[in-house]
């Protein structure tokens, strides 16, 4: 009686094992048609990026008269004259110059929008809440409806042709959404280290500086790093307040091609004409 129910229980658990392989192999069997299905098509997406860079090695006629990955001559001469523009400025001039826009926007944007929104989120003063109101109903304004307007405004204070239109509405917090983020991550920020501070005798710009400055670095960081991917982006701003050619204030000289021409030859702007 024993031997026998020892007997089926060994023929059970051969099943069960048997049962537990052949799941185990078609697992395996899937898994590898999945991921070789998925490199394939991984392949085919990717292949048209891989195929630009060995693209770049060739000449205008090779990319044309061979569609495979290795260039027949190899030649830098794409990169060269690629760097050479067509202009009388190279690409060094060209990043030198947006960097010379985008560094100070950067660095204003992130000091004026950390303390106008640390007045929002830690001070009470009269007409708060309708302040805030308008400045978030900013967002709401696409840039086409005010570029006009600001065009006249920095045209009467004699800021055209300089960086000043560029970088004074940052540096005065003038990026509604920047001062929004912030205020939200400051009021998830407790309190009770500021409180600290102000009990050990700090003023409000220390407790700015020493104590919300370094957990508002997460949020700094994402704030200029969307500055400087806008800022890099944007073409139409540069293009309008900034057109002197000769000047230090001179900006990429490719886009002097994008502007209207006159039938004499001369390129205009509103309110604004240049040879």
């Amino acid at each position: 009686m024993t031997e026998h129910a020892l007997a089926s229980l060994s023929a059970e658990l051969d099943d069960v094992s048997l049962a537990r392989s052949r799941d185990l192999r078609r697992q395996r069997i899937t898994t590898v048609i999945r991921y070789t299905v998925l490199t394939l098509v991984g392949l085919i997406m990717i292949y048209p990026l891989v195929w630009l860079i060995g693209a770049s090695f060739k000449t205008n006629s090779e990319i044309f008269a061979n569609p495979g990955f290795w260039p027949q001559n190899p030649t830098i001469d794409g990169y060269i004259k690629g760097w050479k523009t067509s202009t009388p400025y190279s690409f060094g001039t060209f990043f030198l110059n947006t960097l010379w826009i985008v560094l100070p926007k950067m660095i204003g944007t992130a000091i004026s929008c950390t303390a106008v929104a640390y007045g929002f989120a830690r001070f009470e003063f009269p007409f708060k809440k309708l302040l805030f109101a308008t400045l978030i109903a900013t967002l709401l304004l696409p840039n086409v409806v005010t570029r006009i307007p600001q065009y006249l405004l920095f045209r009467d204070l004699g800021w055209l042709d300089t960086f000043l239109p560029l970088w004074v509405p940052s540096a005065l917090a003038g990026d509604a959404f920047f001062v929004f983020m912030l205020v939200q991550f400051l009021r998830a920020i407790p309190r009770d280290m500021e409180e600290a501070a102000r009990v050990d005798g700090a003023n409000t710009w220390q407790v700015l500086v020493f104590i919300i400055i370094p957990l508002l670095m997460p949020a700094l960081i994402s704030v200029c790093l969307f500055q400087f991917m806008w800022t890099m982006n944007d073409f139409l701003g540069p293009l309008i307040y900034i057109s002197s050619k000769n000047s230090r204030y001179r900006w990429r000289s490719s886009c002097r091609s994008t502007r209207p021409k006159r039938s004499n030859g001369t390129v205009c702007w509103p309110c604004r004409c240049w040879r």
